[in-house]
């Protein structure tokens, strides 16, 4: 079965950094496309960052010019570098998957998703 594990999570001071990363595994044929969503307490999950398959990129518009993905094909890993970070930014951050895989003889695509890791930016 495929899976999604996040790691890289933490409490980190104003102005810090961290970097997420998630990792896909099972039965994976192709990936077309992975992302970082983020729901911070009372509020909707959100879309943070997203990378295509071709490697365009799509930001929420408070985190452009701060965050960036990025994704190694060869490992089906997806980052998320996160720099001058703001207490707003406070949140679990999940990582989301479109992908194709393998189930005995046939083929099935899916969207997926990780299983959260919390991200805190307090002093």
């Amino acid at each position: 079965q495929v899976q999604l594990v996040e790691s890289g999570g933490g409490l980190v001071q104003p102005g810090g950094s961290l970097r997420l990363s998630c990792a896909a595994s099972g039965s994976i044929v192709s990936i077309y496309g992975m992302g970082w969503y983020r729901q911070a307490p009372g509020k909707q999950r959100e879309l943070v960052a997203a990378i295509s398959n071709s490697g365009s990129t799509n930001y929420a518009d408070s985190v452009r010019g701060r965050f960036t993905v990025s994704r190694d094909g060869s490992k089906n890993t997806v980052y998320l570098q996160m720099n001058i970070l703001r207490p707003d930014d406070t949140a679990v951050y999940y990582c989301n998957a479109d992908l194709k895989y393998k189930r005995g003889t046939d083929y099935y695509t899916g969207n997926y998703w990780g299983q959260g890791t919390q991200v805190t930016v307090s002093s």
